[in-house]
């Protein structure tokens, strides 16, 4: 079985109207693997043909893929968006239909970008969180801006870690600082040194519960 064939079997994300932009990104890639991106595109470009081609032969390679692509657009969103795009006659309409349905302008995606931010800023580590759980709760965040076509670097959710870990950190992020640069220290050094605290705590916890379960019983 080639790659193309055992790509076909790989299930299609499904768009619903949420999360526009992280589906886009699932579905070009998913599109570019079966090698009907291009059918997608204003610009298409023929390929693959013998030598010499007919007319017929190039109408009925484009037609091919084209038909594809537009299958698979179909297949990918929910009913309820199927039923905006069905009229639509090939996949480069439909593809343009959900971005500009769905996307928003660059005004609507700055001020996106902008709440995420003010989102991020605001994000403290709840009582109840671990260290990897706060870590994931930052990193949805930035994906989020980052789908939007904003860079945001790891280091900034690694100072964004560092100063608003609660005192109860405070061993680990002062070895951290003693021991690397922290313009260079990694997200997944930081969590493990975090993590690592973490289990000597709930152990020590643990002890201490034995400890008193075997006091209360000698």
């Amino acid at each position: 079985m080639d790659v193309e064939s055992s790509f076909s079997h790989v299930a299609l994300p499904i768009f619903d109207g949420e999360n526009y932009d992280l589906w886009a990104v699932r579905m070009e890639s998913y599109l570019e693997a079966l090698d009907l991106w291009e059918a997608v595109e204003e610009d298409y470009e023929i390929a693959q043909l013998p030598n010499n081609p007919t007319v017929a032969q190039v109408k009925n390679h484009k037609e091919r893929k084209t038909k594809k692509a537009k299958a698979c657009l179909f297949a990918g969103v929910s009913k309820t968006i199927f039923t905006r795009i069905m009229t639509l006659q090939t996949a480069s309409e439909i593809w343009n239909y959900l971005k500009e349905e769905y996307a928003g302008d660059a005004r609507i995606r700055s001020m996106q970008v902008l709440n995420l931010i003010r989102e991020f800023k605001l994000q403290r580590l709840k009582e109840s969180e671990t260290a990897k759980q706060y870590a994931d709760k930052l990193l949805g965040i930035v994906n989020k801006v980052r789908l939007l076509g904003t860079e945001f670097p790891d280091s900034r959710i690694v100072q964004k870690i560092l100063v608003t870990m609660p005192e109860k950190y405070e061993a680990s992020i002062a070895s951290l600082e003693n021991t690397n640069d922290l313009s260079q220290i990694t997200l997944a050094e930081v969590l493990h040194a975090l993590q690592a605290q973490e289990q000597r705590r709930m152990m020590r916890q643990e002890v201490a519960v034995e400890d008193a379960f075997l006091a209360n019983n000698s």
